[in-house]
């Protein structure tokens, strides 16, 4: 049986996650332009969720859109990610979230690169990598 993320209480997110994470995740934050430690990031493998794991970005579709923060193409897999509208700041926006446990992640725009001309936007705090191994 699957964890059960989106019912966890606020003090299990704010005892897993640091202040910063917590506030981007839960309080649907966004990080400074070019401050994440994933913006430059090369490294092969997968971007996960901060808060619960779930594969959400492979390093195969990572980009650099000159935003301040690290951009994908596309998903792992469209089970991973919920998307909703956003009417925050003045601005239609389309918020991009964790399936599994409701994280906020960025937002996905549509001007990105083939072959999907989707760019979703992602607040490097609200990730984790995991090294792909070696074959």
């Amino acid at each position: 049986m699957t964890e059960d993320y989106k019912n966890k209480p606020e003090s299990y997110w704010m005892e897993k996650l640091t202040p910063e994470q917590y506030r981007i995740v839960r309080q649907k934050g966004t990080e400074r332009p070019f401050t994440g430690q994933y913006l430059n990031h090369k490294e092969d493998g997968t971007y996960t969720c901060v808060a619960c794991d779930a594969p959400l970005f492979s390093s195969d579709t990572k980009f650099e859109s000159g935003t301040g923060w690290p951009s994908f193409w596309d998903i792992v897999d469209e089970d991973t990610v919920e998307r909703k509208t956003d009417l925050s700041h003045g601005m239609v926006r389309t918020e991009v979230l964790c399936k599994r446990c409701g994280a906020h992640l960025g937002h996905v725009f549509e001007d990105g690169p083939r072959p999907t001309g989707l760019r979703y936007c992602i607040n490097s705090l609200s990730l984790s990598f995991e090294l792909r191994k070696g074959d």
